[in-house]
């Protein structure tokens, strides 16, 4: 999949993981405004790419996992921040932000209330 550029405001999360500076909001695929697509990035500033969270992911496993796994588990990171707030965790209620979509995961079923896993990297404007 080509690399998509996209820009919001939204509400964002912003936690550190395993050396990482980690970004996570979601978008709705229609008008319902579920939040059903999880937007999950490394922060550019960060100076990693947004395969790194991917390989990561993988690295959690002692055997090779799958997408669909790797994916439930950056969600899984995701959802624990934002509902754990750690104190290295950062709730941005109306950030500003352009994301570089480079990684699409349709999921095989709803997992954390999404449907649909994008990652990539992410700016803060």
């Amino acid at each position: 999949m080509p690399a998509v550029q996209v820009t919001a405001v939204s509400r964002l999360t912003v936690f550190p993981l395993h050396g990482l500076l980690i970004a996570y909001t979601t978008q709705s695929s229609d008008q319902r405004g579920v939040g059903d697509i999880a937007i999950v990035c490394v922060v550019s500033a960060d100076g990693a790419s947004g395969d790194r969270l991917w390989r990561l992911a993988a690295s959690m496993y002692s055997n090779t996992p799958t997408g669909q796994t790797q994916a439930r588990w950056i969600l899984t990171q995701c959802t624990r921040a934002r509902m754990c707030r750690a104190p290295s965790y950062r709730d941005l209620p109306e950030a500003k932000w352009t994301a570089e979509l480079t990684h699409t995961m349709h999921l095989d079923g709803l997992f954390a209330n999404h449907d649909i896993l994008r990652t990539g990297t992410l700016a803060i404007e």
